[in-house]
Formats: C-alpha cells, structure tokens, sequence
C-alpha cells in the first residue's frame, strides 16, 4: 500500500529507513501515521531487514501527538456515547494506539538507529528513545512537554528517562516542560552522538550500515539489556546464560570464531 504520512525504504545493504512524513505539522502524530507505522513495521520484518533506521521529514524529527487531530484520542465506543458529555480517555488512546507500536520497537529482531533531526517533543522523544542509538543534529532538542497542557509524560517516557540520565534530571525535564539541546542530552546520556545539521543522515546511515552488517547476537544483546531492566543480578546471570545458548548456536558465530582463526573480517549473514 502507498503510505501518506510516513516513507519507507528498503536500501540494498538490508537497512530500512522508516520517515516520519508531515513536516507541514513537524511531524506530529495523527491517526494516520499511526496506522501506516505498525503496517511498516511488519513490513520491514517480513523482509528481513537487518537494521532500522527512523528520521523526521523537514525541520523536525515529531513534535508529538497531533492535538488537532481529536480522531487519535478517540475511544473505540466513543459513538455509543454520543450525547452524554465525557472526556476522553487519553489512556485508552495510549493502550490501543501507541503501546502496541512502542513495544513491537521493543521486540524487533534488528537493531535501531534512530536520527533526530529536530524537536523531538512528547512522544517523539519516546520514539528516539526506544532506539538503540540515538544520533541528534547538534540544532536538535528534545522537550516533555506535558506539564505545559496539564498531562503526564507517556509513550514508556517515566521509565526511560530515570533510567537513561537519573531521577533529578527526569524529574527536571518532566516538571519544567523546558527544552533539553542536543548537546546538553548528550552530555547526560539521552543521545550517544551529536552531528553537524548537514551531516545527521550520512553519520546516522554509517551507523546503520555498520550494525546491518553484524551478527545474529547483536538482536539478542537488544533482548538481553531489556531483560536487564527488571532483573536481579542473579537473574540477569540466568539470563545471560539463555542468551548466549542462544547466540552460540547462530551460524553467525561460528563464522566470527572461523574469521578470528583465519585472521580475516568476518561476514556475518545474520542467522
């Protein structure tokens, strides 16, 4: 199917780049992005792409939620009520909607590269962040907007940011809704790079390249750091040794040990 607001490229090196494509709007999620995101995602699967690469069309990387477009925030009965007065539940919109596709992101069996090339607000900051690498055009930032219009930080964004650069700085960005540069987020670990304007694409693509010719291992390592989160030690080490049965019998392995005794670079197929 032709998609409207997002593109979609398969490039030859087995890289997808997934384009975030209402610029008019800074990208801002509406209901049909939302829906061709998820068709993409399968897509992209099926074909066995071995790295994904996410980026905004125009100045932005997503602004976040389309607030104009009422359509997002609507309940599935919400026509059953028609006439008795309720708010909407934004909730609800968060379970339907957005959670699915932050936890497929989640579960890709391939790395992600993600590339902001402008504001990433709201959720949008939520998309960079379930990325692997994070590359930032050093005129980026990044803003959790919420407290602004008198809502909570969503999209997984209470989990991440504690995480990611600490309790005081979350709790900064989250209560004084203020905008975090490129520079100052990579100083305090929300984003691994920072990259001229003109040169985000071709760092971001380089990067991508690198990590869609690696092993099989590298979507387990992706398994293995998110099982970390909620895991004792003792239960990461159980983990780890899931996991590196699982790596040890990859075919990719067995060419990685074969190049190092050969002494040459391995070619990895990712199986």
């Amino acid at each position: 199917m032709p998609f409207e607001k997002i593109k979609l490229e398969i490039t030859e090196n087995n890289v997808a780049v997934l384009t975030l494509n209402h610029p008019e709007a800074l990208n801002a999620m509406g209901t049909q992005m939302l829906r061709e995101i998820p068709i993409a995602l399968k897509k992209i699967t099926a074909l066995k792409a071995r790295c994904l690469l996410i980026t905004g069309e125009g100045r932005a990387f997503c602004s976040g939620a389309n607030l104009t477009d009422r359509a997002v925030d609507k309940a599935p009965d919400d026509d059953m009520l028609e006439g008795i007065h309720l708010e909407p539940d934004m909730g609800e919109t968060l379970e339907n909607v957005y959670h699915p596709i932050l936890l497929t992101l989640k579960e890709l069996e391939m790395p992600i590269v993600c590339a902001v090339n402008g504001v990433a607000a709201g959720v949008g900051t939520s998309f960079a962040m379930i990325a692997d690498i994070v590359i930032a055009s050093r005129s980026a930032y990044f803003l959790q907007a919420f407290a602004r219009i008198g809502l909570v930080p969503d999209g997984g964004a209470t989990f991440m940011l504690p995480r990611l650069i600490g309790w005081g700085r979350a709790m900064e960005l989250a209560l004084l809704a203020d905008k975090l540069p490129a520079e100052k987020a990579l100083d305090w670990g929300l984003v691994n790079r920072v990259a001229d304007d003109d040169k985000l694409m071709v760092d971001a693509m380089e990067m991508a390249l690198r990590l869609a010719k690696g092993p099989k291992s590298l979507t387990i390592i992706r398994k293995a750091m998110w099982e970390s989160y909620n895991n004792s030690f003792e239960q990461q080490l159980h983990a780890e040794r899931k996991f590196q049965r699982e790596a040890g019998r990859t075919k990719d392995n067995k060419e990685g040990v074969k190049a190092f005794i050969e002494k040459r670079p391995a070619v990895f197929s990712g199986e």
